[in-house]
C-alpha cells in the first residue's frame, strides 16, 4: 500500500513540475500561444455565451476571413474577441490560421482612407486607397510593414503594403512569415 501512494505522490510532484516549466502564455493541449490571432472559416459563425452549444447565441458573424483574437482555450472552445472588443466562445473547427488583419476599424466612418502602397516605404506608390474595415489578407509583416492582398470581388487582386500600425490582426512588431 505504501507503494501505490509514494507511486502516487511522485506521480502527482511531476505533473504538477510539468505544469510549472509551461512557458507563459500556452495551454497545455494545443501548444499554441494564447492569444493569437486567427480569422473566420465560414460566413455563419455563432458567437456564444460559454463554451458548449447548451450556451446561448449572443452573436453571429457573417462575414469569412474577419480576423478575431483567441484569448482563452476550453477543450474544443475558443474564447475569442473582435475589433470591437465583442467577446464570446466559438467552436475551434469554425477559425482558420489564416491570418487576415482589419485596416484601421477604429477610425472607421471618420478618417481619410489608407494608402496601399507598392513597396515598404512610406514613399511607395499607391496602388489604392482603402476605406477602414476593410479585410487584407496577410502575406507577411516584418514588425513594421505588413505586405497584404485585398480580395476584389469581380475585379483584379490588390497587392500592396501598410504600416503595421494601422492594422487590427496583427501584434505590434510582430513578424509574420
Amino acid at each position: 500500500m505504501r507503494r501505490i501512494t509514494l507511486a502516487l505522490a511522485l506521480l502527482s510532484a511531476s505533473t504538477v513540475s510539468a505544469l510549472a516549466q509551461q512557458p507563459q502564455g500556452y495551454r497545455l493541449g494545443t501548444g499554441l500561444p494564447v492569444p493569437r490571432y486567427v480569422s473566420l472559416k465560414s460566413d455563419r459563425v455563432n458567437l456564444r455565451e460559454g463554451p458548449s452549444k447548451d450556451h446561448r447565441t449572443a452573436w453571429v458573424f457573417q462575414r469569412a476571413g474577419l480576423p478575431v483574437e483567441i484569448i482563452a482555450e476550453y477543450e474544443t472552445w475558443r474564447r475569442i474577441r473582435d475589433a470591437e472588443g465583442t467577446e464570446g466562445w466559438v467552436l475551434h473547427s469554425l477559425l482558420s490560421g489564416r491570418r487576415t488583419a482589419l485596416v484601421m476599424p477604429w477610425a472607421k466612418g471618420e478618417a481619410d482612407p489608407v494608402d496601399l502602397l507598392d513597396r515598404a516605404d512610406s514613399k511607395g506608390g499607391v496602388v489604392a486607397k482603402l476605406q477602414p474595415g476593410v479585410i487584407a489578407n496577410i502575406k507577411g509583416c516584418d514588425g513594421k510593414w505588413c505586405r497584404v492582398l485585398i480580395v476584389m470581388d469581380g475585379a483584379r487582386d490588390l497587392d500592396g503594403y501598410l504600416q503595421q500600425e494601422k492594422l487590427w490582426g496583427v501584434y505590434p512588431n510582430e513578424t509574420v512569415e
